[in-house]
């Protein structure tokens, strides 16, 4: 396969639009893509729902460095992913460098794992909406059913996301400070009230860190950066995308990790080394609002509430923007029905798809709500829970793919190309390997069914080679322009590959001699 060439040396690309018109005023700056990474991963949410959880079967005191660790992990990936993002420009996402780096039909495995895995997130999220928000109102006298709640939330989020990204960027914009300013006076009350008895040294102890289940303490903390990796979907929406995109990623993890870091090791100060585990499991979901009503004041703990329903709102909306631009991308090159690649060039957005995919949640919530199934514990869990770890595959894969990329077409910087990659990809296999022997913990639940689902995300990636290899075979114009990557220079832009040039790269794939890739 031919070493891509720089984005000086290249004057087309393949946008989303397929004629090069992109306006200006729709593209998206490091700082929109970044709010829209960082919404996905859902701060607050991860705060109020997922800390807890960590405090209480994880390692407890210790879980500040193990929050530490995954960021470490992700920016070590980042460091690899922003050096073959600078030559790959796509919405197509990870699924252009699982192709590049292990094979067409690897990529066409990982786009289907992914896009099972966006879905089920949107599917989740909608039910713990629907549910978190009828809570919220009944503790202030209005019974409303959670599924009518969900039915609002999933339309202003189909609404948003059936036009242009950028107004979801303003919208998120907004959530999204919010959610920071919360935590932000949480931690802020609580170091006004100790000091520095705020930060607990002992969290960083080895003895500490080591203290109950390790293991599932690293999971819960490689589960709190889910969703920042959808940064890569908006190349193509994006200014300058081979800068913007790295920049959006470096810019999410370290805002995400700090959060998560600062904010940890604060509420374990608060608590007490020695009493965090024992009160998070006695608390667990009653916790931060509990910790609230000591350190600030019961307003504030309302307010958080609040807050709690507009983050889960936002990630909604972040999710369901993911998930569209996965199945634009695969309906653009015929791996689903072609109409779903269609570009709204008036609202400027993937149109199609994105009503395909609020379609298909409307539908999967109203499955679980006719069966009578907790939109809680059996909807939210079991689909957050399995879409969280097949994100973390998705990003184990493509950290895998970029150290072999680079492994066959080596360019200048060890560090860059081999050491920081490499270590991004070891880091993530280990996250992956512990999920999935921790998946039954962190959904909560030992019911087979759910304990079983990762069976599922199996299934897409091994439909979806099989698919691409089948395509390879029997469809060789459509496999000619599967992973399609050019790098971009903004302003010179041209068309997608028509059947011509589909079939003359597939001349090429079938005279190159192979190097033991399925490629």
């Amino acid at each position: 396969m031919n070493k891509i060439p720089p984005v000086s040396d290249v004057g087309r690309t393949r946008v989303m639009n397929g004629h090069g018109d992109r306006p200006r005023g729709q593209q998206l700056s490091a700082g929109r893509v970044m709010v829209l990474a960082v919404s996905a991963a859902g701060p607050l949410g991860v705060v109020v729902g997922s800390l807890p959880l960590a405090l209480a079967l994880g390692n407890g005191p210790g879980v500040p460095a193990t929050f530490v660790v995954a960021m470490v992990v992700q920016l070590c990936f980042c460091v690899g992913y922003a050096a073959l993002c600078r030559r790959v420009v796509s919405t197509g996402g990870f699924y252009r460098y699982v192709g590049l780096g292990l094979g067409r039909p690897a990529g066409v495995g990982a786009a289907m794992l992914a896009l099972c895995s966006y879905t089920a997130m949107s599917i989740g999220l909608v039910g713990a909406f629907g549910y978190f928000t009828s809570l919220v109102l009944a503790k202030s006298g209005l019974h409303v059913s959670w599924m009518l709640l969900a039915g609002g939330g999933l339309a202003v989020v189909g609404l948003l996301g059936y036009h242009s990204v950028g107004l979801s960027a303003k919208v998120l914009a907004v959530l999204l400070v919010a959610q920071i300013a919360m935590v932000a006076v949480y931690d802020l009350a609580v170091v006004a009230h100790l000091g520095a008895a705020a930060f607990p040294a002992v969290s960083f102890a080895p003895a500490t860190i080591t203290t109950g289940s390790l293991g599932l303490g690293l999971m819960m903390a490689f589960s709190g950066f889910a969703g920042y990796e959808s940064a890569v979907l908006y190349g193509e929406e994006s200014t300058d995308p081979t800068r913007s995109i790295p920049r959006a990623a470096y810019l999410a993890v370290g805002a995400i990790g700090l959060i998560f870091v600062v904010t940890s090791w604060i509420t374990i100060g608060a608590i007490g080394a020695d009493q965090t585990q024992e009160r998070a499991r006695r608390q667990l979901g009653n916790l931060m609002f509990g910790l609230v009503d000591t350190y600030a004041s019961e307003p504030l703990s309302r307010a958080m509430a609040i807050l709690m329903c507009t983050a889960l709102l936002a990630s909604m909306l972040a999710m369901h923007n993911a998930a569209s631009r996965y199945t634009f991308a695969l309906g653009r090159e015929r791996l689903l029905p072609a109409v779903l690649g269609r570009f709204d060039s008036r609202r400027y957005s993937p149109a199609c798809a994105s009503l395909a995919q609020t379609a298909v949640t409307a539908l999967a919530v109203a499955a679980f709500a006719a069966a009578g199934l907790d939109p809680y514990l059996n909807l939210a869990t079991s689909m957050v829970g399995l879409s969280t770890l097949g994100i973390l595959v998705v990003q184990a894969i493509a950290a895998v793919a970029i150290v072999v990329h680079f492994h066959r077409s080596p360019e200048s910087g060890l560090w860059r190309t081999r050491v920081a990659p490499t270590i991004g990809a070891v880091g993530l296999l280990v996250g992956t390997v512990l999920s999935v022997a921790n998946y039954g913990r962190f959904a909560g639940t030992a019911d087979p069914v759910v304990v079983g689902l990762p069976v599922v995300l199996g299934l897409a990636v091994v439909g979806g080679t099989g698919f691409g290899l089948w395509l390879r075979s029997r469809r060789p114009e459509i496999y000619a322009g599967l992973a399609w990557a050019k790098t971009s220079v903004p302003d010179v832009l041209a068309p997608a590959p028509g059947q011509d040039q589909m079939a003359d790269e597939h001349r090429l794939l079938t005279t190159e001699p192979r190097r033991g890739y399925l490629s």
